[in-house]
């Protein structure tokens, strides 16, 4: 009786991911279909320098949000996971409490700190005085953040992806709007303006989405609304003390460990202008190098992550509530369908870069530095859409010191290639950086779920039957592609556009039709 109760249980979960994956992945499309515009709109506006100049801010807003935010949203999500797999509802809403004092109370002090300081920032850390600026715009945003992000691990904890999922696309359309008026009418071709106005309007997009989600709690069903019975009424009732000391114990370890991830990836960040100038670049040369691969290749690069993260943001909540179950079968299962989906897609993508890359950056950016970025990068996909999977089931598992560990060895690695192949190999030589330390990250998180996790791993749907379809697909796609764009005279854009999303719908048709892809994989 418990073996099939396992098993239909599993079933329910694997279902529940899929559907708050799919929803996720929606909003995730929407959202990166925009800001891919967006981008391009702000590579017009701002040109390649300053585009690189307005990513620079990042690193900043990454430690700052790691700091006051990413701890604690895990945090939350595990203990609202495990109390809603315990049929214990009662603790619930405490808990996301706890956590935006605590959120709160850190967002602020980073906030002061940030804007009292933003030019020994600007100066000194990211070696470019001109984002002082923007960095003192940013340092507005700290607490809203904090806000949304405490909440959108409530509803993780939950399940519902819903409110998370229309939390994204409002941001982005406010920020997107707020930055297409205000750079015309303030920025006037001002190209420092223009930067600056990017910045408010990430600001106000993420107020618009605070609002939004707090809203949102007096609105959708409570915890004891969605157990209905099947509340547990003798379910222990937490202190606020014990929470907090809760919340801590895990947050702390995750908190700390992607702090010193975010700085080491800082390091990177400024390393790379500062080593091409070693190359023999100039200050703005490097800039715009920089600009071009973080603000035009990247991007494309990331943008399939719209279903990994949804994936992973879901994955994680649910190993923990089978671990807290004892429920290893739901485990193994989850991680093999998520594994193998991770896979799939990054084989996809790494398809539709290497075949279309020059023609994507020619065209989008008309920059065929970016294109030649493109196919570089396309060999990333698979290793990082794996990774970000494994990371999540690893930190379901309440092992953060090991992804830790292999995101500090990998980042290491990297920054120790960069600083000795960018000066005699400029650009490529991060290129190559890139892959090697992303190499060995998934390597050492794979290693390490084959240790501890017992799932089936299918080589063949995984890695063979799609590697076959993406290159036979790709070839023979590619190939119509230049004939029918020497004889047609369609636009550009929506001829290059169509080819790669007839290039993706063929390559699904086939996963499907060769059983690569399979509704067992959810029953």
């Amino acid at each position: 009786m418990r073996g099939k109760f396992s098993i239909r249980k599993s079933s329910i979960s694997n279902r529940s991911i899929l559907k708050g994956t799919l929803i996720l992945t929606l909003a995730g499309f929407i959202t990166r279909f925009i800001g891919f515009f967006y981008k391009i709109f702000l590579s017009k506006t701002m040109g390649a320098e300053w585009l690189g100049i307005y990513q620079l801010i990042f690193p900043v807003y990454g430690i700052a949000f790691t700091i006051y935010a990413t701890g604690i949203q895990t945090s939350i999500s595990r203990l609202v996971a495990a109390e809603m797999g315990k049929k214990n509802p009662k603790n619930v809403r405490k808990i996301l409490g706890m956590g935006l004092i605590l959120s709160l109370t850190l967002a602020f002090l980073l906030s002061i700190m940030v804007y009292r300081f933003s030019d020994t920032i600007a100066f000194h850390f990211l070696l470019e005085s001109r984002s002082a600026e923007s960095l003192r715009i940013l340092a507005i945003v700290f607490p809203f953040c904090a806000v949304t992000s405490c909440i959108n691990g409530y509803y993780y904890g939950l399940k519902k992806a819903g409110v998370p999922a229309s939390t994204q696309l409002l941001e982005q359309l406010v920020r997107v709007i707020v930055v297409y008026i205000t750079a015309y009418i303030v920025g006037n071709g001002n190209l420092q303006v223009s930067c600056e106005m990017a910045v408010l309007g990430l600001v106000l997009g993420e107020i618009a989405s605070c609002l939004y989600n707090f809203i949102s709690l007096f609105v959708t069903k409570s915890p004891k609304n969605i157990l209905y019975r099947e509340s547990d009424p003798d379910g222990k009732i937490l202190a606020r003390r014990n929470i907090i000391r809760n919340i801590l114990t895990l947050s702390i370890p995750l908190s700390t460990n992607r702090l010193l991830i975010n700085i080491l990836h800082s390091i990177e960040a400024v390393l790379i202008p500062t080593m091409l100038r070693r190359y023999g670049l100039t200050s703005s040369e490097a800039l715009i190098s920089y600009g071009i691969l973080n603000g035009m290749s990247m991007p494309f690069i990331m943008f399939p992550t719209a279903i990994i993260n949804a994936l992973s943001v879901l994955l994680l909540p649910t190993v923990s509530e089978a671990q807290a179950m004892e429920n290893n079968s739901l485990i193994g299962k989850s991680s093999s369908v998520s594994i193998k989906y991770s896979l799939l897609i990054g084989i996809l993508s790494s398809g539709v870069f290497l075949a279309f890359g020059k023609s994507l950056g020619n065209v989008i950016f008309h920059s065929q530095e970016a294109g030649n970025y493109l196919v570089i990068l396309a060999w990333l996909c698979p290793l990082i859409y794996l990774a970000t999977t494994l990371g999540s089931i690893i930190n379901g598992l309440g092992k953060t010191h090991i992804t830790f560990i292999n995101n500090i060895v990998g980042t290491l690695a990297k920054i120790g290639l960069i600083i000795f192949l960018i000066p005699h190999m400029g650009i490529n030589g991060y290129l190559i950086s890139l892959l090697i330390g992303q190499l060995i990250i998934t390597t050492m998180d794979a290693i390490y779920i084959v240790k501890n996790v017992r799932f089936h791993f299918d080589s063949v749907n995984s890695l063979l039957k799609p590697g076959i379809i993406v290159a036979m697909a790709g070839y023979l796609i590619k190939n119509i592609y230049d004939y029918l764009h020497k004889i047609t005279q369609i636009k550009q854009t929506v001829f290059l556009l169509s080819f790669c999303l007839l290039f993706c719908v063929i390559s699904i048709i086939l996963f499907v039709i060769t059983n690569t892809v399979s509704k067992s994989d959810f029953n």
